[in-house]
């Protein structure tokens, strides 16, 4: 099974039933804090591979349910600064096994990665999502 880094808003619940549902699948989790890394573009850029750029950023994020911030208005490296000056934008979790990285979790996109027990009640999305 996979080594999966796991970078999530800590207290979003659905964060935690993500991570419940890739240990319940026989992966080993390494949680860390998206908003305290020290992110720069080279180190965040990667997990947004070929998508397209408003699927970059967190939808629920005030910033951006307010209108402030427009996902379909930056470019790539406008909404990479962004990220970095706010990780609340960025969508999560962000995880990573081994060179491969992901932006959100589409549970039939990570199991075809790297194995996944199905699951119907997990999304990419926090229900208690302040920030």
């Amino acid at each position: 099974m996979a080594n999966v880094i796991f970078y999530e808003k800590p207290g979003c619940a659905s964060n935690a039933k993500q991570k419940a549902l890739l240990l319940a699948s026989g992966h080993q989790v390494d949680s860390r804090n998206l908003l305290t890394e020290p992110w720069c573009a080279s180190s965040l850029r990667p997990y947004f591979g070929s998508k397209p750029v408003p699927e970059w950023f967190n939808a629920a994020s005030p910033r951006v349910k307010s209108g402030e911030v427009k996902p379909d208005a930056v470019n790539p490296q406008e909404a990479i600064m962004m990220m970095i000056m706010d990780p609340g934008l960025i969508r999560r979790p962000l995880m990573r096994v081994g060179d491969h990285c992901e932006a959100g979790f589409d549970p039939a996109a990570v199991g075809r990665w790297i194995g996944l027990q199905s699951s119907d009640d997990v999304n990419d999305r926090c229900a208690m999502d302040a920030a």
